[in-house]
């Protein structure tokens, strides 16, 4: 499947790569992890694609792990708020985790919005300090379509004005100027975006042999 696509009509946003660039350290260190940042809305569709691509990968062998944003706010950051300060301290606290995890050899996925673009470059340099592969996906879904699907009513509730500071709507949301991968979730079905995640892995080499998936139907457990 192609990863770059002709330029759409406005609003639209298919997949889109950046450059692989060569990285001494990683081969030095011989890592075969990796952390994956999926960015984006609510309701852009980055947990539903971080769930698919998990599947994809461990179907195929691959150690794989997905770090949802709802669960780390109920265990690793509960009590955090939403300020720009906390919102920082969460997106850090994920950061290291997922580092953790790919430094030894797992695929991390972190389906998390982290709306804005400094505490993501600390994350990233983070990644790079330690010599682990780190791969930022903007899963740009445009703030209407996001709002029509509203899985959790949030968008709802924010119109309603029960809530406020809804990333996107009244609180900010920094779009990534130079993702390595860049999806519409509104433009590809889910199985062929999580197909674009895993080209894209298998591009950079950060796909290590895995165990044998055998025919489709074992893989189905038919």
């Amino acid at each position: 499947m192609e990863t770059t696509t002709p330029a759409p009509p406005t609003g639209a946003a298919p997949s889109q790569t950046r450059t692989p660039q060569h990285d001494p350290q990683r081969q030095e260190k011989n890592v075969s992890g990796a952390t994956v940042w999926l960015t984006g809305l609510p309701s852009a569709g980055k947990t539903t694609l971080a769930r698919e691509t998990a599947a994809l990968l461990g179907a195929d062998g691959h150690r794989t792990e997905v770090l949802d944003g709802d669960e780390i706010r109920t265990f690793l950051s509960a009590g955090l708020g939403f300020g720009r300060a906390e919102r920082d301290t969460n997106v850090q606290r994920i950061g290291f985790v997922a580092e953790l995890l790919a430094s030894h050899g797992v695929t991390v996925l972190v389906p998390v919005i982290a709306p804005y673009a400094d505490s993501r470059a600390a994350v990233r340099e983070r990644h790079a300090k330690n010599g682990t592969p780190y791969l930022e996906v903007h899963v740009a879904t445009p703030v209407e379509v996001c709002a029509e699907r509203d899985v959790k009513g949030l968008y709802a509730r924010q119109a309603a004005g029960e809530i406020s500071g809804l990333t996107g709507v009244d609180d900010p949301y920094e779009v990534p100027e130079a993702p390595d991968l860049r999806i519409g979730t509104h433009t590809a079905t889910v199985a062929e975006s999580a197909e674009s995640l895993r080209t894209l892995l298998a591009g950079r080499g950060l796909l290590t042999p895995g165990q044998p998936a055998g025919s489709e139907e074992e893989r189905r457990g038919a």
